[in-house]
């Protein structure tokens, strides 16, 4: 029976995925998989009736990059005379999802809205309407998909990205719509959050960035903080660029203001090791060293395992220290080299990068990052 290549697909290997490449053979899941296209066409030809084996086979052939081959099984079905609405809807679903990793996006919109008017709006299609819309940057539209089938996180994040464009664009009023309609949704949304800090930060809005950021502290969960202060250290660093867009540079005096009211917020806020930290970085953005050994310091008594703290406390040390050019010229290697570490972490899969991300990379989990404070 084909069902058995499908099973033997699903089974778990206990050897190491990468071993098959090393030897120089074709990856046993790619193996799996092939064998139960060949099961699977020849269930085809023994019974070209059965439905339910056609979508399979159109699945796998989409899993192995062979789109044109899926088109051509979905298309099969869509213009079967007679066929169940039910799965007349389900393979023009799935239609829509061979176009998308294809990238005919219109004409995945296309097969989404068959689908739906065959078996309504479901979530499943609303969904595939939602990242559709994303993809093509359609950010609002994204934001009212996710809205029917009651995802506030994504709903406020892509009302956050469109606020953006908006700001970008100068638009300051339906920025700042788009922000306030996404903390609706969601308050915690550190997406909506950043947005409005990154304008204030850009129009040197002193009191407006304090007020904005102290919000922010207090309405989103501690461990999601730093997004907010990532984007900060981000957008300081972009205002002291020409890079043609209005009102930059901010000048120095200006960023500086910036920098002392952000650390004036973070201040009164209650003792934390990764708050601590960012006030140190953005003492240092101004060169301000003592106070950022203070910071740092303070990071390092609540806990004493921060390795990224301890590295920039011993990158200040050595500035104090009478060394030889050799000894200082290693020791500055490994410091800017530890640096580069993967300082964020995916708590659902473990997914490690160098930059934030509010939707895992690797298992597409919401809002799932972490700051990796000590060094494992």
């Amino acid at each position: 029976m084909p069902w058995n290549a499908l099973f033997r697909l699903a089974r778990k290997r206990p050897t190491h995925p990468d071993a098959d490449t090393a030897r120089g053979t074709e990856p046993l899941t790619h193996q799996d998989t092939r064998a139960a296209i060949v099961e699977l066409s020849q269930a085809v030809r023994n019974n070209p009736e059965s439905v339910e084996i056609y979508l399979a086979l159109g699945n796998l052939y989409r899993s192995q990059g062979e789109i044109e081959r899926a088109i051509h099984i979905r298309r099969s079905l869509t213009d079967r005379p007679g066929l169940d609405p039910a799965l007349r809807a389900r393979s023009f679903f799935e239609l829509g999802r061979d176009f998308l990793r294809g990238g005919m996006l219109d004409r995945s919109r296309e097969a989404f809205s068959q689908a739906a008017g065959l078996m309504g709006d479901t979530e499943e299609v609303q969904l595939e309407l939602a990242r559709l819309a994303a993809d093509c940057g359609e950010f609002e539209r994204a934001a009212e998909h996710y809205a029917r089938v009651n995802r506030p996180m994504a709903q406020a994040h892509y009302l956050a990205r469109q606020a953006s464009e908006f700001f970008h664009k100068n638009d300051a009023v339906q920025g700042e719509r788009l922000v306030q309609q996404a903390l609706k949704v969601f308050p915690a949304s550190p997406e909506a959050w950043l947005a409005d800090i990154v304008r204030s930060a850009l129009a040197a809005d002193i009191a407006g960035l304090s007020r904005t950021l102290g919000s922010a502290c207090g309405n989103i969960p501690a461990e999601q903080r730093f997004l907010l202060l990532e984007g900060l250290l981000d957008v300081l660093s972009a205002a002291r660029v020409d890079d043609g867009t209005p009102g930059l540079p901010l000048s120095a005096a200006a960023i500086s203001e910036l920098v002392r009211a952000s650390v004036a917020v973070l201040a009164d806020l209650p003792p934390d090791a990764l708050v601590c930290y960012y006030c140190a970085k953005l003492c240092l953005f101004e060169a301000d060293q003592d106070n950022a050994r203070h910071w740092l310091e303070k990071s390092l008594v609540l806990n004493a395992d921060f390795w990224l703290a301890r590295l920039e406390l011993v990158s200040l040390v050595l500035t104090d220290q009478d060394l030889t050019p050799f000894l200082r010229d290693q020791l500055t290697y490994f410091v800017s080299h530890a640096r580069k570490s993967k300082r964020f972490v995916c708590r659902a899969c473990g997914f490690r990068w160098d930059k934030t991300f509010f939707i895992c990379p690797r298992c597409r989990s919401w809002h799932s990052i972490l700051f990796r404070q000590e060094f494992s």
